[in-house]
């Protein structure tokens, strides 16, 4: 989570209680709460993290496969979240489900997933992974969480509009110190980070731009995130998450990333649609706790 100012937001004990949503009627789930007053609103990788755990309590024994998810309001991170769930069809291998996600009458998130138990391979190929430092040789960055280690490549991950400008691409390890066995869990912690690097991908090659205007005089936030994981996840274990920046114009970026396994293994690949605008009437008139 990415904050303004050192203070830790909290444990990466805090964020598992927070994804682990609980039952609350049929297909009904509903999250814990945990707000920082500085930036009082909810992740979009977060829902989409919770809902990948809520279809994994729904459908015991499959794991998630596919997922995709709009962020249509923004959710307030004091109050908890419900993932009502309706399952469109279960068949021997495959569960689908869509899923909505709202805060009393207001409906904040919608998306679908796909769930599998998964078969032996018949064929089997996977993109490599990018040539890049490893987690050791990687700048640690810190985004809040104690308990989660962050390692940036050539410290490439700034908020500072003054910074050099680069590539389109952004690459980033990342490691939790202690996770239940639970793989659901597991899946929603890689699910949970992937809306954090992609607008910073987007903005590297513009000079005099940065993230240290969003909020403030720019308009930034992920609409959409698709995802697809290959395998089992192990979020214990480090994870390569290579972010590429394919698109920025009209108001929007688009990123196609990648997560690898530290041997190089592809754990998943996703894409994230996000909005980088100027606010109209000026800055002053922008709460940038709650603005998007």
């Amino acid at each position: 989570m990415t904050t303004r100012g050192p203070r830790t937001w909290g444990h990466a004990a805090d964020l598992i209680d927070i994804l682990d949503v609980r039952p609350a009627g049929d297909r009904r789930y509903v999250s814990t709460a945990r707000a920082d007053e500085r930036r009082p609103v909810v992740e979009g990788s977060q829902m989409l993290g919770q809902a990948i755990v809520a279809a994994g309590r729904c459908a015991p024994g499959r794991r998630a496969v596919s997922a995709q998810m709009v962020f249509a309001r923004a959710a307030d991170a004091a109050l908890p979240l419900v993932f009502e769930l309706d399952e469109l069809c279960s068949g021997k291998t495959f569960t689908a489900l869509t899923v909505s996600v709202s805060q009393g009458e207001r409906r904040c998130a919608a998306g679908a997933l796909l769930l599998d138990a998964t078969a032996s391979d018949v064929i089997r190929h996977a993109a490599d992974p990018p040539t890049v430092p490893g987690p050791h040789e990687s700048q640690p960055y810190d985004m809040a969480v104690s308990g989660r280690e962050v390692r940036v490549v050539d410290g490439a991950y700034t908020d500072d509009p003054h910074a050099a400008v680069g590539p389109p691409v952004i690459d980033a390890w990342v490691r939790f110190d202690e996770v239940t066995d639970d793989p659901c869990i597991h899946a929603g912690l890689l699910a949970q980070f992937t809306g954090h690097m992609s607008i910073a991908a987007a903005l590297r090659p513009h000079a005099g731009i940065g993230q240290a205007e969003a909020h403030r005089t720019l308009s930034t936030a992920v609409n959409a995130i698709a995802i697809s994981f290959h395998a089992a996840v192990r979020a214990d274990r480090w994870m390569l998450y290579h972010h590429r920046s394919t698109f920025a114009g009209d108001g929007m970026t688009h990123s196609e990333c990648s997560v690898h396994d530290e041997q190089g293994g592809l754990l998943a690949s996703f894409y994230v649609d996000a909005m980088v605008r100027r606010f109209y009437g000026g800055a002053a008139e922008m709460d940038e706790r709650t603005a998007l």
